[in-house]
């Protein structure tokens, strides 16, 4: 089996519902099993955010996946993360997560998998392409091997509307208050995503 792990963190349901579309993908590929697991939240967020009804559904909803744990990272041959962004770069909540993982980087242990991201933000010009690039900085010092959307397999990305998708990433405009739900575009490319990350990490593995 090829196993790609899915690790997102997600405040109002979109990087949430957009994983579950990249873990469709993964399973479009023969002899590919897919996690989906989430980046835990801060207490200090939930309390902060406690009053707002799409904040708390949200979190309810995602109540039964699974924390990410390091084990997770190893487990997998391939890793599809999902990046919402803050101030046009990775939130905290990912960046401790991945920073905590310093074990695994000197034991080299994700080197040589395949990995990608998928991100969302609320305005068109928010940060979904400088979450990406600066996303891809630390996991290229874990030796991942980087998986992109290419044009030729996305032709949705030639558009002037206000749509994600990116040579860098999968992506969504969430709104400005957070109301979009993900164009069925975006979700075309994130499940494209799926299946390419799945295809390289099955491609590497054999």
């Amino acid at each position: 089996m090829t196993k790609i792990l899915v690790p997102y963190y997600s405040s109002y349901g979109h990087i949430y519902k957009m994983a579950k579309t990249v873990a469709e993908g993964v399973l479009d590929i023969e002899g590919a099993e897919v996690k989906i697991v989430r980046v835990e939240e801060f207490e200090a967020v939930k309390a902060a955010m406690s009053g707002q009804d799409a904040y708390v559904e949200a979190q309810k909803a995602q109540e039964d996946i699974p924390v990410a744990t390091h084990d997770d990272l190893k487990w997998a041959d391939g890793i599809v993360w999902g990046i919402p962004t803050r101030y046009g770069s990775m939130p905290a909540q990912m960046k401790q997560f991945i920073d905590s993982a310093g074990a695994l980087w000197m034991n080299g242990d994700l080197e040589g998998k395949a990995t990608g991201i998928f991100s969302s933000t609320n305005t068109i010009h928010g940060g979904q392409e400088t979450t990406a690039i600066t996303s891809i900085v630390p996991l290229l010092h874990f030796g991942l091997i980087y998986v992109g959307l290419p044009y030729g397999e996305n032709p949705e990305m030639m558009t002037d509307e206000g749509v994600g998708g990116s040579p860098y990433s999968a992506s969504t405009v969430a709104g400005p208050d957070g109301s979009n739900e993900p164009d069925e575009r975006d979700l075309i490319m994130a499940k494209r995503l799926g299946k390419r990350v799945a295809t390289v990490a099955k491609a590497l593995r054999g």
